[in-house]
């Protein structure tokens, strides 16, 4: 995991569950944090690839993968978002 994902990380638990919508901010703020540091990895490595000199068979692979890593990267982050957002709408009603 690169160091800048986990300055970020956050778990959504008890503290999220309890919390008023006003104290659930920092959480959303680390959260999208995350997911912009991961997709701008995700940009930088496929320019990276793009501008190579490997063949062009090599460089679609070698997308695929990263693109598969990108969206396994991110489903932690949107879950736990989702899970907020829910938490929000359920303290709204």
């Amino acid at each position: 995991m690169p160091a800048n994902m986990a300055r970020h990380s956050v778990r959504t638990g008890d503290a999220a569950a309890h919390a008023a919508p006003s104290e659930l901010r920092p959480f959303l703020q680390s959260l999208q944090a995350t997911l912009f540091d991961i997709d701008f990895e995700h940009e930088s490595d496929i320019e990276t690839v793009r501008k190579s000199s490997v063949d062009e068979w090599l460089k679609q692979t070698t997308i695929r993968n990263l693109q598969e890593r990108h969206r396994e990267r991110r489903k932690p982050c949107v879950a736990q978002l989702e899970r907020l957002q829910e938490q929000m709408q359920a303290r709204a009603a």
